[in-house]
Protein backbone atom coordinates (compact mmCIF):
# COMPACT_ATOMS: atom_id res chain seq x y z
CA UNK A 1 0.00 0.00 0.00
CA UNK A 2 2.72 2.54 1.11
CA UNK A 3 5.36 3.05 -0.67
CA UNK A 4 4.58 0.45 -3.53
CA UNK A 5 4.55 2.91 -6.15
CA UNK A 6 0.95 1.07 -6.40
CA UNK A 7 -1.54 2.80 -8.73
CA UNK A 8 -4.97 3.27 -8.39
CA UNK A 9 -7.17 3.76 -11.72
CA UNK A 10 -10.38 5.79 -11.93
CA UNK A 11 -13.89 4.18 -11.92
CA UNK A 12 -14.57 2.32 -15.16
CA UNK A 13 -15.87 5.20 -17.89
CA UNK A 14 -13.91 8.02 -16.08
CA UNK A 15 -11.20 9.75 -18.13
CA UNK A 16 -9.60 10.94 -15.07
CA UNK A 17 -6.16 11.05 -14.28
CA UNK A 18 -3.98 8.12 -13.26
CA UNK A 19 -2.87 8.16 -9.54
CA UNK A 20 0.34 7.30 -8.51
CA UNK A 21 1.24 6.71 -4.47
CA UNK A 22 4.23 8.51 -4.00
CA UNK A 23 7.34 6.61 -1.73
CA UNK A 24 8.18 9.59 0.44
CA UNK A 25 5.92 12.54 1.47
CA UNK A 26 8.21 14.76 2.13
CA UNK A 27 9.77 14.46 -0.82
CA UNK A 28 6.64 15.19 -3.02
CA UNK A 29 6.53 18.20 -1.22
CA UNK A 30 8.56 20.13 -3.55
CA UNK A 31 7.54 18.92 -6.84
CA UNK A 32 4.07 19.73 -8.42
CA UNK A 33 1.71 17.05 -7.33
CA UNK A 34 1.12 16.43 -11.29
CA UNK A 35 3.49 14.94 -13.70
CA UNK A 36 4.16 15.94 -16.57
CA UNK A 37 2.56 12.71 -18.11
CA UNK A 38 -0.67 13.29 -16.51
CA UNK A 39 -0.55 11.70 -13.50
CA UNK A 40 -1.14 12.83 -9.77
CA UNK A 41 1.28 11.80 -7.01
CA UNK A 42 -0.72 10.38 -3.85
CA UNK A 43 0.69 11.47 -0.52
CA UNK A 44 -2.22 11.22 1.79
CA UNK A 45 -5.03 8.74 1.28
CA UNK A 46 -8.27 8.54 3.32
CA UNK A 47 -9.95 5.20 2.65
CA UNK A 48 -13.41 4.46 2.31
CA UNK A 49 -15.12 3.64 5.29
CA UNK A 50 -12.77 5.93 6.97
CA UNK A 51 -14.75 9.51 8.88
CA UNK A 52 -12.54 12.23 9.89
CA UNK A 53 -14.24 14.96 12.39
CA UNK A 54 -12.51 18.22 12.07
CA UNK A 55 -10.31 20.60 9.72
CA UNK A 56 -7.78 18.95 7.37
CA UNK A 57 -4.69 20.75 5.57
CA UNK A 58 -2.66 19.31 3.46
CA UNK A 59 0.36 19.18 0.99
CA UNK A 60 1.22 17.21 -2.24
CA UNK A 61 -2.15 14.59 -3.66
CA UNK A 62 -5.16 14.05 -0.89
CA UNK A 63 -7.31 11.35 -2.22
CA UNK A 64 -10.22 10.64 -0.42
CA UNK A 65 -12.52 7.96 -0.40
CA UNK A 66 -14.13 8.49 2.62
CA UNK A 67 -15.57 11.19 4.41
CA UNK A 68 -14.57 14.21 5.84
CA UNK A 69 -16.30 16.30 8.03
CA UNK A 70 -14.75 19.85 8.23
CA UNK A 71 -13.04 22.04 6.31
CA UNK A 72 -9.90 21.42 3.79
CA UNK A 73 -6.98 23.28 3.09
CA UNK A 74 -3.90 23.39 0.77
CA UNK A 75 -0.60 24.31 2.37
CA UNK A 76 0.94 25.17 -1.06
CA UNK A 77 0.28 26.15 -4.70
CA UNK A 78 1.33 22.52 -6.08
CA UNK A 79 -1.57 20.27 -4.32
CA UNK A 80 -4.42 18.96 -5.68
CA UNK A 81 -7.44 17.04 -4.26
CA UNK A 82 -8.75 14.00 -6.20
CA UNK A 83 -12.21 12.78 -4.42
CA UNK A 84 -13.38 9.61 -5.43
CA UNK A 85 -17.02 8.74 -6.59
CA UNK A 86 -17.19 6.71 -2.64
CA UNK A 87 -15.96 10.40 -1.24
CA UNK A 88 -17.85 12.66 0.60
CA UNK A 89 -16.36 15.94 1.87
CA UNK A 90 -18.64 18.31 4.62
CA UNK A 91 -17.22 21.24 4.67
CA UNK A 92 -15.44 24.65 2.83
CA UNK A 93 -12.15 23.30 0.57
CA UNK A 94 -9.56 25.95 -0.73
CA UNK A 95 -7.21 24.18 -2.95
CA UNK A 96 -5.54 24.99 -6.12
CA UNK A 97 -6.47 22.18 -7.80
CA UNK A 98 -8.81 19.30 -7.71
CA UNK A 99 -10.23 16.37 -9.22
CA UNK A 100 -13.94 15.34 -8.16
CA UNK A 101 -16.27 12.52 -8.90
CA UNK A 102 -17.63 12.00 -4.98
CA UNK A 103 -19.86 15.12 -3.51
CA UNK A 104 -18.96 18.14 -1.74
CA UNK A 105 -21.25 20.00 0.89
CA UNK A 106 -20.19 23.44 1.20
CA UNK A 107 -18.21 26.06 -0.87
CA UNK A 108 -15.40 25.30 -3.09
CA UNK A 109 -12.35 28.00 -3.67
CA UNK A 110 -10.00 26.57 -6.44
CA UNK A 111 -6.79 29.01 -8.14
CA UNK A 112 -6.41 26.30 -10.57
CA UNK A 113 -8.34 23.36 -12.43
CA UNK A 114 -11.66 21.88 -11.31
CA UNK A 115 -12.66 18.74 -12.82
CA UNK A 116 -15.74 17.63 -12.14
CA UNK A 117 -16.83 13.93 -13.18
CA UNK A 118 -20.36 12.60 -14.16
CA UNK A 119 -21.07 11.43 -10.41
CA UNK A 120 -19.64 14.90 -8.79
CA UNK A 121 -22.06 16.37 -6.87
CA UNK A 122 -21.39 19.97 -5.32
CA UNK A 123 -23.89 21.94 -3.35
CA UNK A 124 -22.01 25.33 -2.63
CA UNK A 125 -20.90 27.82 -4.80
CA UNK A 126 -17.51 27.08 -6.79
CA UNK A 127 -15.00 29.21 -7.19
CA UNK A 128 -12.94 28.55 -9.54
CA UNK A 129 -10.35 29.69 -12.67
CA UNK A 130 -10.75 26.67 -14.77
CA UNK A 131 -13.80 24.67 -15.10
CA UNK A 132 -14.08 21.08 -16.72
CA UNK A 133 -17.31 19.84 -16.19
CA UNK A 134 -18.63 16.37 -17.47
CA UNK A 135 -22.41 15.59 -18.93
CA UNK A 136 -23.78 14.19 -15.15
CA UNK A 137 -21.94 16.23 -13.06
CA UNK A 138 -24.24 18.72 -10.41
CA UNK A 139 -23.21 21.69 -9.24
CA UNK A 140 -26.33 23.56 -6.82
CA UNK A 141 -24.62 26.66 -6.16
CA UNK A 142 -22.90 29.26 -8.36
CA UNK A 143 -20.03 28.93 -10.43
CA UNK A 144 -18.39 31.56 -9.88
CA UNK A 145 -14.80 32.03 -12.50
CA UNK A 146 -12.07 33.86 -10.38
CA UNK A 147 -8.67 35.03 -12.31
CA UNK A 148 -5.49 34.05 -11.54
CA UNK A 149 -4.57 37.12 -9.84
CA UNK A 150 -7.95 37.59 -8.08
CA UNK A 151 -7.95 36.60 -4.08
CA UNK A 152 -10.03 33.95 -3.34
CA UNK A 153 -12.68 35.17 -0.63
CA UNK A 154 -12.12 35.50 2.77
CA UNK A 155 -14.55 32.96 4.68
CA UNK A 156 -16.91 35.13 6.90
CA UNK A 157 -16.90 35.85 10.19
CA UNK A 158 -18.77 37.39 12.64
CA UNK A 159 -18.72 40.98 13.53
CA UNK A 160 -19.00 41.78 16.91
CA UNK A 161 -19.73 44.91 18.66
CA UNK A 162 -16.70 46.60 20.08
CA UNK A 163 -17.91 46.92 23.84
CA UNK A 164 -15.78 49.85 24.14
CA UNK A 165 -16.62 52.36 21.53
CA UNK A 166 -20.27 53.99 22.16
CA UNK A 167 -23.11 53.42 20.04
CA UNK A 168 -24.38 56.70 17.76
CA UNK A 169 -27.10 57.81 18.78
CA UNK A 170 -29.65 59.43 16.54
CA UNK A 171 -30.63 62.81 16.93
CA UNK A 172 -33.70 63.87 15.95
Amino acid sequence: MFGKGAKTNPPAGNPAPVVTAAPKAAAAQDQSSRNSNGTVNVNTQIGKGTTIDGDLQFSGGLLVEGTIKGNITAENDQATLILHEHGRIQGEVRVPSMVLNGSIDGDVFASGKVELFEKSRVCGDVYYNLLEMAVGAEVNGKLVRQKPSDPAPAPAAPVAADPKKPEAKKEG
